[in-house]
Order: C-alpha cells, then structure tokens, then sequence
C-alpha cells in the first residue's frame, strides 16, 4: 500500500495527539497541545501525517523557515526536537518515510531539511532506524549536542550510590541546614532568580517569558512541575520539570540564587526530585544539554556528572536539496 502525505490542520489535532501518547517514540513536544501554545504568526506550520489508507504511518511536526534565504523545513522550531513519531516501525518503513519526506521537501520547494532527534532514552522501544535511514539517503550530522541523562535507581534508597562524593557531601550538609524543598506556583519568584543568572552568566534572557512558562504550566499541570528550594519561607532556588513521557523527565531550567550559595540548595532539590521520581516509576532523568553548537561548558557537564549523569546524545541532521 502506498505511503500517502498530507499536511496537518487543526481538525486532525485529536488524532495527532493520540497518535503520540501511544506511539514508540512520543513525547509531550510532538503533541499539538504543546506546539500550539506559541503565539499566532510566530511559526509557519508545516507539519506532516504519513498514511498508509486510513492509517497513520507516522507524524512529523514541522516548521516553514527563511534562514539566510533557505526555505528550510526544520523538526521542531519551537521545540527541543522532533522528528518522526511513529509505532511498530521496521528497518523498510524507515527508508520509506525518509525517501517519501525528501521527496515532498523538494516538491514543495524547501531548499534543505533539518531533524533533531530526542536522546534515545526517550523511546519505549529502542531504534536507531530513523538515524541509519536518514544518514543512507544523504542527510549529514549538522551538530551532536551532549545531553547529560541520569539513568534513576529502581529504589530511593540507592540514590546516593550514583552521586560523586563531593555531591553526596553537599547534599548531606544542605539536608541539615533547614532548607525547605517543595512543589511551587511561585513562578514570579523563580523566574526572577532565573533572568538574574542567565544575565549574570551569559547576558542571555530565558528563551520563554515568563507569561509562557506560566501558560504552559496552565496548559500541563500534571506535567510541567516547579520544585522549589525555601529558607526561612524564601525561594532560594528552583527547578522547572518537563515531564516528557511516562519514563523521562526533563529539567528545563534550573536556577539558584547565588547569595545563598553556601546552602548547596539546588544539590538537595534534585535528590528530592530524584525522590519523586523513582517513586513515580520514571526511569531516567534529563538534566539537559551542557554543550552549544558542541562546544562544550566544562563546570556544568561535571556538576551534571557529580550526580551519576552521563552523556547522550541530541543529534540534529541535514540535508541539502
């Protein structure tokens, strides 16, 4: 049966959306709920289903962008990645979607394509089909990010067996200062220490505003999380948690205020986090990536590793048509 192509609209956002919560690879970014929650104009959709009849072969959310005069086709915008969603997917069925979206690209009059990919502790079956397929029909590496993922222990009690002794130190010492660590809505108060630290760092500002945070906490309660660090009834530090799927969790951004250094409070919000979610049967947890354009920022990856996190992984692919 031939692979059909057609573009989403809205009247198929229920589908689309059920298609990812039951899929090998889905994950809360490929919903359309997540992608919609951007403003109107900022990104020209150009996202795909593949059918096979009535079927759904895959989905491929995707983004109609100009960079430096390319039409580029580029999985997902405004997304940490994207790529194909798919089930039950054989080595064949990979060389068909990649075959049959290259050919659509061009037909449409996009210039090049770019995919990233989640790390592949996102998938509930793992495959590497996807990347061998898009490498055997041209598509080169453009970058290899670093995310650094924490496999989680199967019981509380071993957590601390993964972290490096200078970490189980500070834990065991912020553990005993009288810090507080909870669930939060104060995000006024959290993001106020996050743009202090981005500025003070990078001269950056957080990629979402705060209206944006607190609108996709609206949007995900049951899956976007601020855990926040107190002292004496003041956040000190905080951590927003994506929860991605039902076996990865994200952290999106992590921020402390540095007047408060000496408490170690961001070590002991994440061995409350970890707390949570071995308890919660997730099984691995994504601290994010600590390289840019694979550069890599030395201090964060070992901060990173001093709680047992290695390296995966975040591959993004091109292909010039």
């Amino acid at each position: 049966m031939p692979l059909n192509i057609e573009k989403f609209t809205e009247d198929f956002a229920a589908e689309w959306d059920h298609y990812v919560a039951n899929a090998d690879n889905g994950t809360m970014f490929h919903t359309r709920r997540f992608l919609s929650y951007h403003p109107h104009g900022r990104f020209k959709d150009h996202s795909l289903i593949f059918r096979r009849g009535n079927k759904i072969s895959a989905l491929f959310p995707a983004t109609d962008v100009q960079l430096d005069k390319e039409r580029t086709l580029i999985s997902h915008r405004g997304s940490s990645y994207g790529g194909f969603v798919y089930r039950d997917m054989g080595i064949r069925d990979a060389f068909q979607l990649v075959e049959a979206l290259t050919g659509h690209a061009r037909d449409a009059g996009f210039n090049k394509i770019w995919i990233t990919l989640p790390p592949l502790v996102y998938m509930r079956r793992y495959s590497n089909y996807i990347d061998f397929a898009l490498t055997r029909n041209g598509f080169r590496y453009l970058k290899r990010e670093i995310s650094s993922v924490l496999q989680l222990p199967s019981s509380t009690a071993e957590i601390f067996s993964a972290f490096k002794p200078e970490a189980r130190t500070a834990t065991r010492k912020s553990l005993k200062s009288g810090i507080e660590i909870r669930r939060s809505d104060e995000y006024d108060a959290y993001y106020d220490i996050l743009q202090h630290n981005l500025k003070m760092r990078h001269n950056v500002s957080p990629t979402h505003t705060l209206p944006e945070l607190k609108k996709l906490a609206r949007l995900f309660p049951e899956k976007i999380h601020l855990w926040g660090a107190y002292l004496d009834g003041r956040m000190i530090a905080g951590v927003v948690n994506f929860i991605c799927n039902e076996q990865t969790v994200l952290a999106f951004y992590i921020a402390d205020d540095k007047r408060y250094q000496q408490y170690r409070s961001v070590n002991n919000l994440f061995y409350h986090i970890f707390q949570w979610a071995v308890e919660n049967g997730y099984r691995f947890y994504d601290f994010g990536i600590f390289t840019v354009n694979m550069a890599p920022n030395w201090g964060l990856g070992k901060f990173k590793e001093s709680f047992g996190a290695r390296g995966l992984f975040r591959d993004t692919f091109e292909i010039l048509l």
